[in-house]
């Protein structure tokens, strides 16, 4: 058993529901283009899901838009044995999501819950505080559908007598390869305000002062931004479009994308099938000319060729 303060802790579940404009919307927020009609439109009342949807409606749940400060502090559960984080002080550490059944293109005439569960809560010292979780989406009453592991970074928010924490498994890119893709994605000033309409509400990715205060210097895009599209650049470049083939995706956010910034996606197939014939990916997200901003990249895919994407 864990030793971790607050592990095990359990929050109330919550109810989900989603449109199908909600996932045409955030296909649209993640680079999805004309030529993915799969993903922008919806024919004869079914559109495949985009998967990676899953994680933002396992955090936000509001149609409207929110106070996110309000928000977070009235609904923030204290975790027994650990102090009272600031809300307005934090940021994604990594996030892992594993698929375990399609998902319907909309919730309507079913209903969806959130359960999640503290794993541990750790202090890194002045440099702040992670408390990872564990949300799992499931059918009220029937199955599991998707699990996600996740770990928030609560900055400049540590030095409260609590356990540093196991090391995290590393996947890096194998050393002397080329990678095997190399994808783009260009952003712009407006890109987190669009991505924000996804259910995002923090006004870090907003408005300068929040940024400025956090040491950031201004707003900063999402880090599920970076982490989704991502996503989709390995789909596009090894699964045909189909999210069928993705299994696993995970990464950690490593520093800050600004918006305007141009983000080159590198990943390298580990050549390892023998999983039923899911096949490792590793990869790195950087700022182009700039530091990584997505490390430790690893997913599990069915590979649809070994074909290298277009710049």
């Amino acid at each position: 058993m864990s030793s971790s303060p607050g592990a095990g802790f359990e929050y109330p579940s919550q109810d989900v529901a989603w449109l199908k404009r909600d996932v045409l919307l955030f296909a649209h927020t993640v680079g999805c283009t004309v030529d993915e009609l799969h993903f922008l439109y919806v024919c004869l009342n079914c559109i495949p899901i985009f998967k990676f949807f899953l994680l933002i409606r396992s955090f936000y749940t509001d149609q409207e838009v929110i106070d996110f400060y309000a928000r977070s502090s009235s609904s923030a559960r204290p975790i027994p044995g650990v102090p009272q984080f600031d809300h307005r002080r934090v940021v994604d550490g990594q996030r892992l999501i594993v698929f375990l059944k399609p998902l319907p293109p909309s919730s309507q005439g079913r209903e969806f819950e959130l359960r999640s569960k503290v794993i541990g809560v750790y202090d890194k010292g002045k440099a702040g505080s992670v408390v990872e979780t564990e949300t799992i989406l499931a059918e009220k009453g029937g199955d599991d559908y998707a699990k996600t592991v996740g770990s928030a970074f609560f900055v400049g928010q540590g030095n409260w007598g609590g356990p540093k924490g196991p090391s995290t498994p590393n996947f890096p890119p194998p050393e002397g390869k080329k990678s095997d893709v190399v994808h783009v994605t260009q952003t712009t000033r407006e890109s987190a305000h669009l991505y924000r309409l996804n259910g995002d509400y923090n006004p870090l990715h907003a408005t300068p002062e929040p940024g400025q205060k956090m040491g950031f210097g201004g707003a900063i895009m999402h880090g599920l931004f970076s982490w989704n599209t991502a996503c989709h650049a390995l789909l596009q470049s090894l699964g045909d479009n189909d999210p069928a083939r993705m299994r696993e995706f995970q990464a950690r956010f490593a520093a800050p994308v600004r918006p305007g910034d141009r983000l080159i996606t590198e990943a390298w197939r580990m050549g390892d099938a023998a999983r039923d014939g899911w096949e490792e990916i590793r990869f790195v997200t950087r700022v182009e000319g700039g530091k990584v901003v997505l490390s430790n990249g690893r997913a599990l895919m069915k590979c649809s060729g070994a074909e290298r994407s277009k710049l």
